[in-house]
């Protein structure tokens, strides 16, 4: 929705001088309600029930802790260019090292991983090793930090039917790509996959903190039961950020989210036309998501440097930050998308030119 959008910013007021807090687990506030009812509609799957999170990687917490309480099962099947958030359950199954490695003694250890893409006589050897303690498989549809990477064709939904087979539950992490961001509503609808479960966050607030978990009712009716809830936050499903979320849902419906095929048809084609040039190795995404990778981490650095002073901000992703990260927002209009594209261009050109010289 781009920073401070007058729909989202009119929701915040008007919700602010109504009901700020609402503890989750005393009273559904009516933009709770009204949210998990609109999230439930969209979710790319039936019999939708929604779990409230503070965040996406609280979203990924309870999808893994829905898994394991459905099936019984503790082991999870993951990609290795993953990156699901950095609290601990989240991280467990996040690949980087970086942020693995200071925490490694406290992480679970029965997870499995397994390359974008790989051979399925790979997968295959490794569900019959370890299939029978799996209780879900996780996966981005687009690796997003870790350096905007796709799967192959039809990969992701050979994956998904073997992990089924296994007994695996299939969990879709949609933070990123959820909500538009490749073209349809959610990125998997574009890959044949019917997840069991689906996080979402990041752009649902309209930059105000929200996370949930979408899943089929049969699956999510492991959470019932007497007592005390057993994954609960003080801000789960905060007023002001449902009133966010429901005001980012009506733009999105009010044409918003069919703009994002035309500008990423526009984007698709100026990236065509510079992958040829020297210092880029490819330029790969989808939608209103796409990476450049460049040939070394000190060409992006330099490229980020130079596209910052002429007032276009980049972010570095991938473990080895080469990889430029392209995530305009929906609101960005035709003249503005046009001139980022030019400095980008500039700025890579430059950038190789000193770099290399």
């Amino acid at each position: 929705m781009g920073h401070a959008d007058p729909t989202v910013v009119d929701a915040i007021h008007r919700q602010s001088v109504e009901l700020v807090h609402g503890l989750a687990d005393v009273a559904a506030h009516p933009a709770r309600v009204e949210l998990a009812d609109r999230l439930c509609a969209l979710a790319p799957l039936p019999n939708a029930r929604v779990h409230f999170a503070v965040s996406g990687s609280d979203a990924v917490e309870i999808a893994l802790k829905t898994a394991q309480l459905a099936t019984g099962r503790t082991g999870i099947l993951c990609l290795e260019d993953a990156y699901h958030g950095v609290s601990i359950g989240a991280l467990a199954v996040s690949s980087r090292d970086t942020f693995r490695r200071p925490f490694a003694n406290v992480l679970r250890s029965n997870v499995h991983r397994v390359a974008r893409g790989a051979p399925l006589d790979v997968v295959d050897d490794l569900l019959r090793a370890h299939g029978s303690e799996l209780g879900c498989v996780v996966f981005e549809p687009i690796a997003g930090r870790e350096g905007v990477h796709l799967a192959p064709a039809g990969w992701l939904a050979e994956l998904v039917q073997r992990s089924r087979e296994a007994g695996a539950l299939v969990v879709a992490d949609e933070i990123f790509t959820g909500f538009g961001r490749t073209g349809p509503a959610f990125a998997v609808e574009l890959e044949g996959v019917t997840p069991d479960l689906v996080c979402v966050g990041k752009a649902l607030g309209g930059g105000l903190p929200i996370g949930a978990v979408l899943g089929s009712s049969d699956v999510m009716a492991a959470w019932d039961g007497p007592g005390e809830a057993l994954h609960t936050g003080t801000f789960l499903a905060q007023p002001l950020a449902c009133a966010a979320a429901l005001a980012v849902l009506d733009r999105l419906g009010d044409g918003l989210l069919d703009r994002v095929g035309t500008l990423g048809t526009r984007v698709a084609a100026r990236l065509a036309a510079l992958e040829s040039e020297e210092g880029i190795v490819e330029c790969r995404g989808r939608g209103l998501l796409w990476g450049i990778e460049l040939a070394s981490a000190a060409i992006t650095a330099r490229t980020i440097e130079l596209t910052l002073a002429d007032g276009l901000l980049l972010l570095a992703s991938g473990p080895a930050g080469r990889v430029l990260e392209l995530v305009p927002p929906y609101v960005i209009t035709d003249a503005q998308l046009d001139l980022s594209l030019d400095i980008l261009a500039r700025s890579i050109d430059r950038a190789v030119a000193e770099t290399t010289a």
